[in-house]
């Protein structure tokens, strides 16, 4: 993959700008899609707890910022992107932060890109950074699954 990046960075600068910018757009925009394809399913046929709902309202309020910001990270951002899309955030919103967040990104990877990437994520960083992706998701599919079965009257739930 570094082969690709480098390969890329070595393009005049407007097109590596636009690739990277082109490739994270589809790459979050990709991982937003799954996370609302993931909660379609777990929330079909039940409507989510009261704790959820509110959960749900935060991220469509803050969640444009967090997106946005997600992207000065690494591993973080699909966690992010993820979370937006399994809280069904509205993609209108949603696009209020990826866009910025993908300029930003673009604008990295296009100017000090690896070497700064490298000389930040050395060592074990990468690997609490999947920790923390893993951890993220995990509770995210707990409290869908928790949500959805206490918002199911117990009737229903003990029927066949």
């Amino acid at each position: 993959m570094s082969d690709v990046m480098e390969s890329i960075r070595s393009w005049p600068w407007a097109w590596a700008w636009l690739a990277f910018f082109v490739i994270v757009l589809l790459r979050a925009g990709g991982t937003y899609g799954i996370g609302r394809a993931v909660a379609a399913g777990l929330l079909r046929d039940r409507r989510p707890g009261r704790r959820v709902r509110l959960a749900m309202a935060q991220v469509e309020r803050w969640g444009p910022p967090a997106v946005t910001v997600s992207f000065f990270t690494v591993g973080a951002q699909t966690a992010v992107n993820l979370g937006a899309g399994l809280a069904k955030m509205t993609f209108p919103r949603y696009l209020t932060g990826l866009v910025p967040g993908a300029v930003i990104w673009a604008t990295i990877w296009s100017t000090i890109g690896m070497s700064a990437f490298l000389a930040v994520f050395t060592g074990g960083a990468e690997r609490a950074s999947w920790l923390l992706v893993l951890v993220v998701a995990v509770v995210l599919v707990v409290l869908l699954r928790r949500s959805i079965r206490h918002s199911t009257p117990a009737a229903e739930r003990f029927r066949d």
